[in-house]
């Protein structure tokens, strides 16, 4: 049995490090494949100094670019797992092996607990909510307390996910033209539509880095707001794609993106966090997710 794991990353060497020492000291785990999305904080030379490390660069393509392309290279290195997560999740040694405890002959992805700052951190969920646009998407999420074996998911977030190489062969790779946000969500469904079971396991612990800013709520606002235009676009995406009514696919997405349209509106007169020209912004996210137009959007 071979197992790769694939860590994609962007700007933030530090992190990077402490992830790649924690997967050196994961045993049974044969190759790091480290996949640069354009890094200029000095990733790429710190990267060709290190030994045992498989390193990709490319421009950055988002996190879902990233992992398309690291799970790819595993994929026709003929990799039996792939481990996936992000330059700011630290596995525990043991993680690897007690996520492979729960191999079955019907699973397809083992997601590990994340922990932060001694809590547990979770926004996974067993239920995915495609008929009433009225509720949220991802139902039943798993509160931080009282889940202590091993139960089916269908909502994972690429921080530590462990995948079986026939899941590939059968649904392929990451959706790369989300860039970022839902391609977790779209790639546990595709996994669950295919007939594979999403576990999450208590037991395997990957710590996750915390971040603290000092910003401004305007700050904050003008820092988040690219963010948003992919939450907008991606979430009119997923819902159009796999909703199985009407309502679902042109009705919930149109009420996020009419919230942060009125923001927009409320706050451009006041403040520059938000510019009148943002309401046309939100508003074409939203009509390119419905019509499944994708890729990295242009500023």
């Amino acid at each position: 049995m071979k197992i790769a794991a694939v860590v994609v990353t962007f700007n933030r060497l530090s992190l990077l490090k402490k992830t790649v020492q924690c997967l050196k000291s994961t045993p049974s785990l044969d190759t790091i494949i480290i996949v640069n999305n354009g890094s200029t904080d000095g990733t790429e030379e710190w990267l060709s100094e290190q030994c045992g490390l498989t390193v990709i660069q490319q421009e950055n393509v988002g996190g879902s670019g990233g992992f398309h392309t690291g799970m790819k290279y595993a994929y026709e290195a003929e990799f039996d797992w792939i481990w996936c997560m992000d330059d700011d999740v630290f596995p525990a040694p043991d993680c690897l092996e007690k996520l492979l405890r729960q191999d079955r002959a019907d699973t397809g992805i083992l997601c590990p607990r994340r922990m932060q700052n001694g809590r547990i951190f979770v926004n996974e969920c067993r239920k995915v909510n495609l008929s009433n646009p009225f509720t949220s998407l991802h139902q039943q999420k798993l509160s931080a307390e009282g889940i202590n074996e091993p139960v089916s998911i269908m909502g994972m977030v690429f921080e530590g996910p462990l995948i079986k190489r026939e899941v590939v062969e059968k649904i392929g790779y990451p959706n790369k033209d989300l860039f970022i946000f839902y391609d977790d969500t779209d790639y546990s469904y595709r996994t669950v539509l295919a007939g594979y079971k999403v576990m999450y396991v208590p037991d395997a612990l990957l710590q996750k880095e915390q971040f603290f800013t000092q910003d401004t709520w305007k700050e904050k606002q003008k820092k988040k707001k690219w963010k948003r235009m992919y939450q907008i676009r991606n979430s009119a995406y997923f819902n159009h794609h796999y909703g199985k009514n009407f309502f679902v696919r042109y009705g919930r997405a149109f009420q996020r993106v009419c919230g942060y349209m009125v923001l927009a509106l409320c706050c451009a007169p006041f403040t520059d966090a938000y510019r009148l020209g943002d309401v046309k912004q939100f508003w074409t996210a939203y009509r390119n997710g419905i019509r499944e137009q994708l890729g990295k959007i242009k500023n």
